[in-house]
């Protein structure tokens, strides 16, 4: 990244994203000020994407099953999943995590939190597969990659056998915890908020009062809905229950989920989003953002945080045409309109 230089457009600023033509003067990674340039080029500016949930060890069995039902695919240790991780190379695990890193750069992507597999050793290979990439991941370690990990990732509370002393110990070591909850149904979401987590991840199938308890507790929750629609544990808008989630006060962000059936690609997570569940474009691209917070420094342009955004060239495509960028960002932009990264 260039740390002192000028990025000129119209910006979605601070995490109101208020489109508004203006330069943005960044110095030594730092945006310093944002001034009004009503004649600013036709670029837009967008604060980068955080996938708030991968599974990016996936990449290495991308589409190798279409069906099959959540536990015979994914719920350790038996799914089809963990079977074929235990069987991929170091090598060739660091490699796919790397190529997906790379496909989530272009698509303007900064960060992601993910669940890792594999104890240390797969903490350890996705450390190397970020390494010397502008690319800033939140490991959840499980089976003891939590040790050297942001925090630790639960499958469910359900299918972890002495899950408080694994959360106790977590906790011991200054770490944040993480818990698949509500996937299937929503009968493992009260053990997990027991725990006072710090994310929970899923929740298609809350109710009212279970997310009523997280906007109260200030707990975010990581959405997935194509990895749900594709797993079917939803079928209907009314799963995972967005509109409840944000009339209620949550913390909404959004994940793509395994990479074995979904691309970690945010644009495309947007657009579904939309289609499916018609949110306001600005509270599906906060969304989009929002996950940032998990990494201290959250991504939305404002002055005095780190520059951490993309450009998008609208005439490369028919997006030129727009009468608002900000719908047209969530619900047709693509990597291939994507101008520069500054992150």
């Amino acid at each position: 990244m260039n740390k002192n230089q000028v990025v000129s457009g119209t910006a979605f600023l601070s995490s109101d994203l208020t489109a508004e033509p203006v330069d943005i003067v960044i110095q030594d990674g730092i945006v310093t000020a944002i001034e009004e340039n009503p004649r600013a080029p036709q670029v837009w500016i967008c604060p980068a994407f955080f996938n708030a949930h991968t599974h990016l060890g996936d990449t290495i069995a991308m589409d190798c099953a279409t069906t099959g039902d959540l536990e015979a695919l994914v719920t350790p240790p038996s799914g089809l999943k963990h079977q074929l991780l235990a069987k991929a190379s170091s090598e060739d695990l660091v490699a796919g995590m790397r190529a997906s890193i790379h496909d989530m750069i272009a698509g303007g992507t900064a960060g992601c939190a993910d669940f890792r597999e594999g104890g240390l050793d797969g903490v350890h290979a996705l450390q190397e597969a970020a390494d010397g990439l502008s690319f800033h991941p939140i490991i959840f370690g499980r089976d003891g990659g939590e040790s050297e990990a942001a925090g630790l990732g639960i499958s469910s509370a359900r299918d972890l056998p002495d899950v408080e002393r694994w959360v106790n110990a977590a906790r011991a070591q200054g770490k944040k915890i993480a818990f698949h909850a509500g996937e299937r149904d929503a009968g493992d979401i009260d053990a997990a908020l027991a725990f006072d987590p710090d994310l929970l991840i899923h929740m298609t199938h809350a109710t009212k009062r279970q997310l009523r308890r997280c906007a109260d507790n200030r707990i975010p929750i990581a959405t997935c809905p194509r990895s749900n629609w594709i797993l079917g544990v939803t079928s209907s808008a009314r799963h995972p229950p967005l509109e409840v989630m944000l009339d209620l006060g949550c913390t909404v962000f959004l994940g793509t989920d395994n990479v074995m059936f979904v691309p970690p690609d945010m644009f495309s997570e947007m657009a579904f989003v939309f289609g499916v569940y018609h949110l306001h474009p600005r509270e599906i691209l906060r969304a989009a953002v929002g996950g940032s917070a998990l990494t201290g420094t959250p991504s939305f342009i404002q002055k005095g945080t780190r520059a951490t955004l993309f450009t998008i060239d609208p005439t490369r495509s028919g997006i030129r045409f727009s009468r608002d960028p900000l719908a047209s960002m969530v619900k047709r932009a693509c990597a291939g309109v994507i101008g520069n990264n500054v992150f």
